[in-house]
């Protein structure tokens, strides 16, 4: 009960213009509740009964009691309508609030932090979670206008006549110790099925993702069986939970009618007494009527504290997650191609270090080739040279500038990555080339020249304008990679890494693309030279900009147009040099290189023999 009024004080003291104006519309509507039952006794008091036992009425009497009644209709329609609107307002705006603070600390962590958290999860987290955190908020000003309520309404039951309130009074302490016994066997409940909610999600999610693999092995069913399980205990859960409410709702709804039944009886035994006359019976009885749907906001504001705190604790758990970031305040304002220096650098996954003391530098302006077998440590090394995660040890060096100097946005300014995995969002090309930056097409169309990817666009029925499809799934495995490199391209970066990002393009596409990234670097400083005399702006040299390019290398052909092979194993840099030197002293790079060369020369053959026999 404590940590749900807190988490409505947080609501409270965030929107409080809104939650005021809430809760005025709906004291509105309290007092309006309580005028009406007091319109309708004076109504029957002084119109009704001498009606039909004089049988006449005056028109005076008759309109005072019909506008009496419409006023405070009316009066309490604006209450309803201005309630139910500011009270949508304050739930929708926290929730609001919620997910855009839970993503932006979702960018904020580091990659690391990720790894350790699935999915589906993080999915619940800035949606279900923020919804149920802030759900009580939707009855929480109809139940402070009850509070209000029911404190005017005891005033004008204990003026009219004292015996009657008390006997009324008495449901008030009932309803709290049966939401008492509520809340203690709600809690664990809801917890439980939000927690399922999120594994459903997760569990969702991974079959979605999956949906090749699982398909391409038969593993639908056991899939399907997987999901059901779960599925099946968040349908449990939400049951239990819905017996809960069904054993005392009934019991909630129940009490304020047990409250009129002991007004009305103890008020006929008064009324024949002559301590009270008919009227005022009829304001009492019919007051506590009309209090016994608003008593109901505040049950429901306790039923939805569970759900809300569980809901805030997942929440927070989030937004109080340590491991984000620090930015330095350095900036890096050269714009030729940068010089990369690594450093005693190390990097643990849990109590597996799979980075240590790994010493490299790379000249700008020259291309560096990581090759390594699988597991050596490359694709973790790719990540800390663009800060996706930082060392253990050692120091990542931009310019002779560390990473962690650097501010915010500096690295991304300079720096691009292609990675392994290739990602497109559900836009046209051009959409997922520029990704919001102010670019004309040239420029597009020069990125798309270097990735070799220019021709299948032209063909592509609406050129950049075409959509490519959730994650790209309209174009191929190397059309995708091929687009992805000319997304890093298009921003000039100073520092262009590649992580196996040509490994689904063909053997001879590729080669074009690499020889198109050195002819790039060769040319540029002298390229701008030109352009900066002519007065072109930056993007006159879009395309044509200089870059140090390290690429995470397997076939022979990128390798050889490295100026530099540093060569990896178990996580140690071995050796590093040029191509032919490493081909003569280091027996591990010879082996690897010369395997990749068998499968390389086995596919041409295949499909050779295919051509042929076709």
């Amino acid at each position: 009960m404590r940590q749900g009024l807190r988490v409505l004080g947080v609501a409270i003291r965030t929107e409080k213009a809104v939650f005021a104006a809430a809760v005025l519309s709906s004291a509105l509507y309290g007092g309006m509740t309580v005028a009406s039952a007091w319109a309708l006794g004076w109504a029957t008091e002084n119109a009704v009964l001498p009606a039909f036992s004089k049988g006449e009425i005056t028109s005076g009497v008759l309109w005072a009691g019909v506008l009496f009644i419409m006023g405070t209709a009316l009066l309490k329609s604006i209450g309803v309508a201005g309630r139910r609107i500011f009270a949508g307002v304050l739930q929708y705006r926290m929730q609001a609030r919620s997910r855009r603070d839970v993503t932006k600390q979702y960018l904020r962590l580091p990659l690391a932090w990720h790894h350790q958290h699935p999915t589906g999860q993080l999915l619940s987290n800035a949606s279900s979670d923020a919804e149920a955190a802030w759900a009580p908020l939707a009855p929480l000003p109809m139940a402070v206008g009850v509070v209000v309520m029911l404190f005017t309404a005891a005033i004008g039951m204990l003026v009219v006549d004292p015996v009657l309130a008390l006997v009324g009074f008495l449901i008030f302490p009932a309803i709290a110790v049966l939401n008492l016994v509520y809340q203690r066997r709600l809690s664990p409940l809801a917890t439980r099925a939000q927690q399922l909610r999120a594994e459903v999600s997760e569990i969702a999610h991974e079959s979605f993702d999956g949906a090749l693999v699982i398909k391409t092995l038969g593993r639908e069913n056991l899939e399907t069986e997987r999901f059901q399980r779960r599925a099946h205990e968040l349908r449990d859960a939400n049951i239990a939970v819905g017996r809960v409410r069904g054993l005392f709702d009934p019991m909630l709804e129940a009490l304020p009618t047990l409250g009129v039944l002991a007004v009305l009886i103890v008020g006929a035994v008064r009324l024949s007494g002559g301590s009270i006359n008919s009227g005022e019976l009829v304001q009492v009885a019919y007051l506590f009527t009309l209090l016994s749907f608003p008593i109901r906001a505040l049950g429901w504001v306790l039923a939805e504290l569970p759900r809300s705190v569980v809901g805030w604790t997942r929440v927070q758990a989030v937004l109080e997650a340590t491991g984000s970031m620090e930015y330095g305040s350095r900036k890096l304002d050269n714009a030729e191609p940068a010089k990369l220096e690594v450093e005693g650098l190390s990097y643990s996954y849990g109590e597996t270090e799979v980075l240590h003391d790994v010493t490299f530098d790379v000249p700008a302006g020259r291309t560096v080739a990581l090759v390594g077998p699988t597991g050596s440590g490359k694709s973790t090394l790719v990540q800390t040279l663009v800060r996706l995660v930082d060392p253990a040890e050692g120091a990542v060096r931009l310019d002779g500038t560390d990473l962690r100097e650097i501010a915010y946005g500096g690295i991304a300014d300079s720096v691009a990555l292609v990675p392994q995995q290739t990602f497109l969002f559900d836009d046209t090309v051009r959409g997922n080339i520029t990704l919001g930056l102010p670019l004309d097409d040239q420029e597009v169309w020069a990125s798309l020249r270097v990735a070799q990817a220019d021709g299948f666009v032209s063909r592509l029925a609406s050129g950049l304008d075409t959509r490519v499809g959730e994650r790209g799934t309209t174009l191929s495995g190397g059309q995708r990679q091929r687009l992805a490199l000319a997304r890093a391209v298009v921003r000039s970066p100073r520092l262009l890494i590649l992580d196996d990002a040509t490994s689904s393009v063909d053997p001879q596409v590729e080669a074009k693309i690499l020889r198109g990234l050195s002819s790039r670097s060769a040319g540029a400083p002298a390229e701008r030279a030109r352009n900066d005399a002519n007065g072109a702006g930056a993007g006159a040299t879009m395309g044509a900009a200089a870059s140090t390019v390290v690429v995470v290398a397997y076939r022979l052909a990128t390798i050889a147009l490295a100026d530099e092979v540093v060569y990896l194993e178990h996580g140690c840099v071995v050796d590093r040099g040029s191509h032919d030197e490493l081909i003569v002293r280091c027996v591990g790079y010879r082996n690897l290189v010369t395997a990749y060369e068998r499968e390389e020369a086995e596919r041409a053959a295949i499909d050779a023999e295919e051509e042929v026999s076709a």
